[in-house]
């Protein structure tokens, strides 16, 4: 179905407001959940009078390999947009490198034999560790072993320290395990050249800190920084010279060997930035790829066949160069919508902006028709989040509010990114304070549908400030610090369902749970066809089913 198809249900009186809080989740232990832990009367008032039901959002539920996989917000907003599961970055590339197409495919080919013919090095970016939202080591020892066979020589790889998607200080955890495979590989002059955390260097997204981005060139392209003989060597200093500091936010640092870095990008030179999800990819890319480049001086800029894992934004064809075709996501909620002539408006700050657009619409930038869209940007503070937990929740609101009470707009998105951006600090009360800052939000928006008669739903794309501490798999017993005597911190999504409530204060639809949202059978993909329902469209055939039905 391209076009909608009206119902017999006319839609409210007002807007449906689709409201998203980032990485708050339902959580399995009480210690640990800062959104059981938070005061948050909304949302117990919704749980109680409102419908409610729980929706699945990790795992194969959001297009990923297995449950055993953490959702996050790239997949997470793709699937509510979209209202189906697609395959995603992950699972493409488990089957692009499984089947042998990675290595079959041309700019694999281009790039090794650039390596070869130039004698040149392969230079691999990108976040390391087995987190599976952005990256995993799987797919860069794939390819470094595939390297070794076809005949490559030089091989620098530059790692960016997670800590969030996996433990806060697991970092020589995976490189000493790195370092035992570059040795068993035996491919000669293959080595890590720099590093530093995730969120200092590199990955910067929604071009929020270029200055993050400025740093990882100078890192990784010209060899400056703190030097150090080893990756640990580095990590162990950084931790020393800073105590408590996590993963994510360690110092940049340099491999050198007699006082020379190992492994500055030079011209002739490939680079792979091997994270499959992009939109920690999109600027270093731009970086790497742009002729055009005001954001920082790259001089001197080298001249390098440069490649993503995917393509990173369709739209914008960055990079030009990629070695696994994203997934290919077509008629979401918000195109049809544009067809269907209905007027939609997206509200974020900077830090989720690119969800509640680019990812809500299938990794495509830009409108669909802008005469009928909108889309507000709210810029975030450049501040440690723990330190302003409250993020810009109400200036988010403060905007729904006022489009609500304008109502021009039958649909309108917006996303509080509080719940996962605060919790992935790891600092707990800083994160109990997020969801109340959302919570005192929700009771807003609550008010300004009453007053118009229109709809809210407010959902999650996945968990996050709902699993704070690290529990044992097996016992669930909470995990103890051994220096400090407190719990584990854990920064790291949940694999926990997501709350999903709907407001209808006039009543006029007679709404009801669909017996699939009752037997907690649907993912948040149902979003998007409950959101077409309650506006007055039959959702198209192929989405997966409403969370609520309509009475007589």
């Amino acid at each position: 179905m391209d076009q909608l198809q009206q119902s017999s249900h006319r839609g409210p009186e007002g807007p449906v407001v689709l409201a998203i809080m980032d990485g708050v989740g339902i959580g399995r232990h009480a210690q640990g959940d800062a959104v059981q832990a938070a005061f948050t009367p909304h949302l117990d008032w919704l749980k109680a009078h409102a419908l409610f039901c729980s929706l699945k959002a990790h795992g194969k539920a959001v297009g990923l390999p297995s449950d055993a996989d953490m959702g996050n917000s790239e997949v997470g907003h793709n699937a509510i947009g979209c209202g189906r599961v697609y395959e995603q970055g992950a699972r493409l590339v488990n089957e692009a490198i499984a089947s042998g197409a990675l290595f079959r495919g041309a700019v694999w080919k281009k790039l090794v034999g650039n390596c070869r013919a130039q004698e040149r090095a392969l230079h691999f970016i990108g976040l390391f560790s087995d987190g599976n939202v952005h990256s995993h080591l799987d797919h860069l020892k794939a390819m470094l072993s595939e390297a070794k066979k076809e005949g490559v020589r030089k091989a620098r790889i530059h790692i960016l320290l997670d800590g969030r998607d996996v433990g806060e200080t697991s970092a020589l955890d995976y490189v000493k395990a790195f370092e035992q495979f570059l040795a068993e590989l035996n491919a000669g002059d293959y080595c890590i050249a720099s590093g530093g955390g995730r969120m200092v260097i590199t990955m910067d997204r929604y071009n929020a800190n270029w200055d993050m981005v400025k740093r990882g060139w100078d890192t990784h392209v010209r060899g400056i920084g703190p030097q150090f003989r080893t990756a640990r060597e580095a990590i162990e200093a950084h931790r020393q010279a800073k105590p408590g500091v996590i993963d994510q936010d360690l110092p940049p640092f340099v491999i050198v060997r007699n006082d020379k870095s190992v492994g500055p990008i030079m011209d002739g030179d490939s680079v792979i930035f091997f994270n499959f999800r992009g939109d920690r990819a999109i600027e270093i890319s731009r970086a790497f790829t742009d002729d055009d480049f005001k954001e920082f001086d790259r001089a001197p800029r080298p001249r390098v066949e440069y490649a993503g894992m995917m393509q990173y934004d369709g739209d914008l064809k960055i990079p030009r160069q990629y070695l696994v075709d994203p997934p290919a996501i077509d008629r979401t909620m918000g195109e049809l919508l544009s067809r269907a002539g209905v007027r939609q408006l997206a509200i974020s700050e900077t830090q989720k902006f690119g969800h509640v657009t680019y990812f809500f619409n299938g990794n495509r930038s830009g409108k669909f028709d802008a005469k009928l869209e909108e889309y507000i940007e709210i810029s975030s503070d450049r501040v440690p989040f723990e330190e302003r937990p409250w993020m810009k929740a109400a200036e988010i609101t403060d905007q729904a509010v006022a489009a609500i009470r304008a109502n021009k707009f039958p649909f309108i998105r917006l996303n509080y990114p509080n719940g996962d951006m605060v919790g992935h600090t790891g600092v707990y009360q800083a994160t109990q304070i997020a969801v109340e800052s959302v919570d005192l939000c929700i009771g807003r928006l609550m008010a300004a549908v009453k007053e118009v008669g229109g709809i809210l739903l407010v959902s999650a794309d996945h968990g996050n400030a709902d699993d704070m501490f690290e529990h044992d798999e097996q016992t669930g017993e909470l995990k103890i610090n051994p220096t400090t005597g407190q719990p584990r911190a854990k920064t790291s999504h949940s694999l926990n369902p997501v709350p999903c409530f709907i407001y209808d204060p006039a009543g006029a639809a007679a709404l009801k749970l669909s017996a699939a949202a009752v037997s907690k059978g649907l993912g948040v993909s149902s979003l998007a066809a409950t959101c077409l329902v309650l506006l007055g469209f039959v959702p198209p055939e192929d989405y997966d089913k409403s969370i609520i039905e309509i009475g007589n």
